[in-house]
């Protein structure tokens, strides 16, 4: 049994700190996850608190062990969809004054010439991820942001491993022919 099975079994039993390790272990790519969907680094913040409060509540739920993570990405998509379904329908009923800023840095510490490059190819992903289906979207973004294995992106966005590898290829494919990414890169070569 690997560190992480071992840390949920002890979890669903309320022991604290397996479940702190777990959330220690697992906070950074939560977040990335979820801040690559939203682009707020403080909605960003609260929607990973609150995805973890899930975790904690329905981690008793979960049976088979080795597939916490892919477990744990899965109630951080649905929580995601779930916060653009509210806040949609906040929007719809005016009940909604949130100015969002896009461009926030992902780090104090950066340098400002990677948080510019960041933030255009950011802007860039943003446009190309407006040509792809939802279902390329986040298993596009869960391949090459949150650096997933097809199986375990098949469990978390509860599709069969062949659906998933013909959206990445669908997604690939329009990545490819995108002419602003292949130029962008080009100059980051130079």
């Amino acid at each position: 049994m690997n560190q992480i099975s071992g840390w949920v079994e002890q979890a669903q039993t309320g022991n604290r700190f397996a479940l702190n390790q777990l959330i220690d272990h697992f906070q950074t790519e939560i977040f990335r996850l979820v801040y690559y969907r939203v682009h707020h680094r403080a909605d960003a913040e609260d929607l990973t608190q609150e995805i973890f409060m899930k975790m904690i509540r329905r981690i008793r739920s979960l049976t088979n062990r080795t597939q916490f993570k892919p477990w744990l990405y899965k109630i951080a998509l649905n929580h995601v969809r779930d916060h653009f379904r509210k806040k949609h329908l906040l929007f719809f009923l005016g009940t909604t004054s949130d100015v969002e800023s896009e461009n926030e840095p992902e780090s104090e510490s950066d340098s400002p010439e990677s948080a510019v490059f960041r933030q255009e190819f950011m802007d860039l992903l943003k446009s190309l991820s407006n040509e792809f289906s939802r279902w390329e979207r986040d298993i596009f973004l869960l391949r090459f942001v949150n650096d997933m294995d097809i199986k375990d992106i098949a469990v978390a966005v509860g599709k069969n491993e062949s659906t998933v590898k013909t959206h990445l290829y669908r997604a690939l494919k329009k990545f490819k022919k995108h002419r602003s990414i292949r130029e962008f890169l080009q100059q980051g070569k130079e």
